[in-house]
């Protein structure tokens, strides 16, 4: 398996560790301070606030921007493209990502931007190769 089927495979669980985040921290909190609940996990996400609430945001991006990554890696495989390339590629992305999930939870907006607008890129160099 090439490491760009490993990073796509590692894209698609990002944001399930980045949800588990605040769920793992809610396990430490009394149901009546907002632990989580799994019977009605809409409703526990709607009352959260400072980083857990980030992290659900952060959670929901990933998601969106999943089905460019793959598509680009498969267009780029399609393609025929220089393997080491497409690896690279598929690297930075991850790595991007997980310092989008990062700045996200530290609330540094500008930076988040930036950081995202890089992933974007290596999604459309991808598809370019």
């Amino acid at each position: 398996m090439t490491i760009s089927k490993w990073c796509v495979l590692i894209a698609c669980f990002l944001p399930v560790l980045t949800a588990l985040l605040p769920k793992l921290h809610s396990l430490k909190l009394s149901r009546r301070d907002g632990k989580y609940d799994n019977l009605s996990p809409r409703e526990w996400e709607s009352r959260l606030s400072g980083w857990q609430q980030r992290a659900i945001a952060a959670h929901s991006n990933g998601y969106e921007i999943l089905p460019l990554f793959v598509g680009s890696v498969v267009f780029a495989h399609i393609a025929q493209a220089d393997q080491s390339r497409i690896d690279m590629l598929a690297m930075t992305f991850v790595a991007l990502r997980v310092a989008y999930v990062a700045v996200y939870l530290m609330n540094l907006g500008a930076l988040r931007t930036l950081v995202w607008s890089g992933g974007i890129a290596a999604c459309i160099a991808l598809m370019l190769l």
